[in-house]
């Protein structure tokens, strides 16, 4: 099993990190349904020397009929952004958003291509203003680094492996306990999930002040499932927060299902329970 640095940080920690040039902020702030949200946001006010990364433009690669909202980015022309943004060799990065799922899709990210130094900010933006820590709209002006991509193909699931899995392996669905149940849903072709599927409502990694749940807490989410675990959600942004949740734990043995539900029902023949 590989070993990565804790995936958490405090607001505290961040701050002691401000102004080396071996440490890069990305701001993830992001809300679905208003895409250009994140973005307002963080030109108003964002953490010192923080660059910014969409979730649709920079997290994401292009959409197509199979594949889901939210594909892979090339990694190629993932690795150019990473590299502009002054990430490469010997930097440690630092993702922050506001008590969302987004800071998460980029820590996953960088660990599927290799890139293990990278950390979550425990209670994301809010928790910074709220510790009364400095801010600024001032865009920074990176040192830009080269960015190797080492891809991780043993981190990802595709829909074949999921619709092909054996009983020993678990797929657990990060959305809502009500489109994981098959109400209506807005976001894609058909409501319901995958058969078989155990629904782990990813927001319940978090407390409600926004902080991650324990160690301890993050374990029992996940107790009683096989150690094959597949994590799914809509499209593969919020299973990344129930990844995270188990890298807390201690479990590292979690695949990503990227397309989710909106590339399973996209295939005719994929059956749908609800």
């Amino acid at each position: 099993m590989r070993e990565f640095p804790r995936p958490l940080i405090s607001v505290e920690q961040v701050a002691g990190l401000l102004g080396r040039d071996d440490v890069v902020i990305v701001d993830c702030r992001f809300t679905l349904g208003n895409p250009d949200a994140g973005r307002r946001a963080y030109n108003v006010s964002h953490i010192p020397g923080a660059v910014y990364f969409h979730l649709d433009e920079d997290l994401s690669g292009p959409t197509g009929e199979h594949g889901g909202r939210h594909p892979l980015p090339d990694p190629a022309v993932f690795a150019a952004k990473l590299g502009a943004a002054g990430i490469g060799p010997g930097v440690k990065v630092v993702a922050y958003d506001s008590a969302g799922p987004f800071a998460g899709r980029l820590w996953w990210l960088l660990r599927w291509l290799g890139h293990d130094d990278v950390t979550v900010l425990d209670g994301g933006w809010n928790a910074w203003e709220e510790a009364g820590m400095a801010e600024t709209a001032d865009l920074p002006s990176p040192c830009p680094r080269v960015f190797e991509p080492r891809p991780r193909p043993e981190m990802v699931a595709s829909m074949a492996d999921v619709r092909r899995r054996p009983e020993s392996v678990a797929v657990i669905d990060a959305r809502s306990p009500q489109r994981f149940a098959g109400q209506p849903d807005p976001l894609d072709a058909k409501p319901g999930h995958v058969p078989g599927a155990v629904n782990c409502f990813w927001q319940e990694s978090l407390r409600p002040d926004g902080f991650f749940k324990s160690p301890e807490e993050q374990a029992a989410r996940f107790a009683g499932l096989p150690p094959a675990i597949i994590q799914m959600c809509g499209s593969g942004v919020t299973a990344c927060a129930n990844l995270l949740g188990m890298a807390i734990a201690g479990l590292d043995h979690g695949l990503l299902y990227v397309g989710g539900w909106s590339d399973w029902c996209t295939y005719p023949d994929n059956a749908v329970e609800k």
